[in-house]
């Protein structure tokens, strides 16, 4: 009698294998970007606690500005604000310069092409357009002596200096992977603050009563004490 064969299993067992990693590395990759998830997370919450740190930086900053800016004459000031009222206006009813802004970050990424680190961050951090009245106000200014000039000046100033601040909050708000709005909240802050300081560096140069040493002086002594009041608050029983 012939011997009956037996069907082979290896089909059967097909399936049941263990998964073997491939030359990839697919397991190692798994675990590699879950570390890096974990320590991009860590470092969005260090950078949480460094931007609640500066924001009583910006609180100072504004009011000192603003105590130096009372200084200056009240017509002077007024077409300053001007300037900040005429884009807000026509930021929200009429139209989004975003191309004027685009075309300033395009000039700041070519003028500081020599050095890349600088290419990422100087179009946020620089008003181009600021700077550039500033540049040319002190320029005519040596020739022309009249009251429209600097009138004139503080409300491109104003408006290029609101500009900035409005895109460069909206590009750096719409950024994704932004763990607590570490990066929105810190770089924000201290771009403002960068803004607020070559304002109060200019006036100082436009005005006589504005003086950019107090301006710096008063702004560390608000921050230090309202440093200090928490401190106490928190430590101190």
């Amino acid at each position: 009698m012939a011997k009956k064969e037996l069907p082979e299993k290896l089909p059967a067992l097909k399936g049941k294998e263990k998964p073997v990693p491939n030359e990839a590395g697919g397991l190692s990759g798994d675990f590699s970007s879950k570390i890096s998830g974990l320590s991009s997370k860590i470092f969005g919450i260090i950078k949480f606690i460094l931007a609640v740190i500066i924001l009583p930086m910006v609180y100072s900053s504004v009011m000192s500005f603003i105590n130096e800016f009372t200084q200056v004459d009240k017509g002077l000031q007024q077409a300053f604000y001007n300037g900040i009222i005429s884009f807000l206006a026509i930021y929200l009813f009429v139209w989004e310069p975003a191309l004027i802004y685009n075309k300033g970050h395009k000039l700041l990424e070519i003028t500081f092409s020599f050095f890349k680190p600088m290419v990422n961050v100087a179009p946020f951090l620089l008003p181009i357009y600021t700077i550039v009245i500033f540049v040319l106000y002190g320029l005519l200014a040596l020739g022309i002596h009249s009251g429209w000039l600097i009138e004139y000046a503080l409300f491109l100033i104003g408006f290029s200096t609101i500009l900035h601040l409005t895109f460069s909050a909206k590009a750096i708000r719409s950024k994704k992977g932004d763990f607590l709005k570490a990066n929105y909240i810190f770089g924000f802050s201290f771009i403002f603050i960068t803004n607020l300081a070559l304002l109060a560096f200019g006036f100082s140069f436009m005005f006589e009563k504005f003086s950019f040493v107090n301006f710096c002086n008063i702004s560390f002594t608000i921050f230090q004490n309202i440093f200090i009041s928490v401190f106490k608050q928190l430590f101190i029983f």
